[in-house]
C-alpha cells in the first residue's frame, strides 16, 4: 500500500481510540506517533485517568494478537516468555510453551509492580523483538508494540524502572485530569465504553507505515537544530546527565512519524518542538528530579526550548 492509502488508515485509528477515551485527543496523537515509528509507549499517571483504557484502545485498534500482562509481585519471566515444558514427541524431549510476549501488542499494566528480575524479562523482547528462554531465541511477531502503564505516586510495593529499561520507550506520557465537559460526557453514558467494538487496521497495515514513515527526509536545517537541542542536554546546569545518541535516534524517529501521519513528505522544526519533552523527558537525569513522576527531566527539556528558538 502506497503512503496516500495507508496514512487515513492510521487516521482512522486514531479516530477510533479518541472515541473510547474523551478529552485526550493529544495523548492519544503522540501514542499513535509512537506505534508508526515502531516504538514502545509507558504511560504514566495516577489511577482512574484512563492509563489501562487507553493501552486497550489502541491495541485493539491496531489489531493483530493482543494479550494483556498485569505485573504483580509474584510474576516470574517465564511467565511473561514462555517455558520449555516435557514433549516426548519433540525430537530433544521439550517443546517451548509461548507466553504471552508472543503477540504484536502487548499490554505491561502496572509495569513497576514486578521484581526487576522480571521486568527484564522485557527487555529483549523491547529492543530486538525477540527472547531467549534456555539458550534458544525466538523471534517475537512483527510488527511488535509494549503500552506500558505505571502509577509514580503509589511506591509501596513496587519497583522502580532502570534507566536501562526506560531508554527503550520511545515515549512517555501522562494523561492528566479529563476536563470539565469531557467528564461530564463520560457521566452521562448509559453505558462504559471501555474498549472498541474491532480493529481498525491490520498488522500488515501497521507494519507497511512503520516501513513508509521511516522513508521521511529531514532536512539539514532542523537536523541541525535537533542535533543543537541533544547537544544542549549535555551541557545543561539543571541536568547531570544529557541524551545519549540513542535518545537522539529515537527523536529523529519520532519526528519522522509525525511528520508522516501529517502527510508530509519532510520533518518540519514543529515536528522537534512537539516531541522533545515525551521522547527526551526519561532520558536526562536532573539535578532536581521532579517528585516521584519524575518531572524534572521533563521540566529541563521544555526550558531548553523555550531557550532554542526556531531561527530557520
Amino acid at each position: 500500500m502506497t503512503r496516500a492509502d495507508l496514512v487515513p488508515v492510521v487516521r482512522g485509528a486514531r479516530d477510533a481510540v479518541c472515541g473510547v477515551l474523551r478529552g485526550k485527543e493529544a495523548v492519544v496523537d503522540l501514542v499513535m506517533v509512537a506505534v508508526v515509528a515502531g516504538g514502545h509507549v509507558l504511560l504514566q499517571d495516577v489511577p482512574g485517568v484512563g492509563k489501562t483504557t487507553l493501552a486497550s484502545a489502541v491495541a485493539r485498534a491496531i489489531g493483530g494478537q493482543f494479550a494483556r500482562i498485569q505485573f504483580t509481585s509474584d510474576l516470574l519471566p517465564g511467565d511473561i516468555t514462555g517455558v520449555l515444558v516435557l514433549d516426548a514427541s519433540a525430537k530433544d524431549g521439550l517443546r517451548f510453551r509461548p507466553g504471552p510476549i508472543f503477540a504484536n501488542v502487548v499490554m505491561a499494566d502496572e509495569i513497576n509492580r514486578t521484581s526487576p528480575k522480571t521486568q527484564s524479562a522485557l527487555f529483549e523482547a523491547m529492543e530486538e523483538g525477540a527472547v531467549t528462554v534456555d539458550g534458544r531465541t525466538m523471534r517475537l511477531p512483527s510488527p511488535f508494540t509494549v503500552v506500558a502503564t505505571q502509577n509514580p505516586f503509589d511506591l509501596h510495593g513496587t519497583f522502580p524502572l532502570p534507566d536501562s529499561q526506560l531508554d527503550r520507550f520511545l515515549v512517555r506520557l501522562e494523561l492528566g485530569y479529563a476536563d470539565r465537559e469531557s467528564e461530564r460526557a463520560i457521566l452521562r453514558r448509559a453505558a462504559p465504553r471501555a474498549i472498541l467494538d474491532g480493529p481498525v487496521m491490520a498488522p500488515e497495515q501497521l507494519a507497511s507505515a512503520i516501513e513508509s514513515a521511516s522513508t521521511v527526509r529531514i532536512p539539514d536545517e532542523v537536523e541541525d537544530y535537533l542535533l543543537t537541542l541533544v547537544e544542549r542536554t549535555r551541557r545543561d546546569a539543571r541536568l547531570l546527565r544529557g541524551v545519549s545518541t540513542r535518545g537522539a535516534l529515537a527523536l529523529a524517529r519520532a519526528v519522522r512519524a509525525r511528520a508522516w501521519i501529517a502527510g508530509r513528505a519532510f520533518v518540519v522544526p514543529e515536528d522537534v518542538r512537539a516531541l522533545a519533552v515525551p521522547v527526551l523527558g526519561h532520558r536526562v537525569v536532573a539535578r532536581a528530579d521532579g517528585g516521584p513522576a519524575g518531572r524534572g527531566g521533563s521540566r529541563a527539556i521544555a526550558g531548553l526550548l523555550d531557550e532554542l528558538p526556531w531561527a530557520g
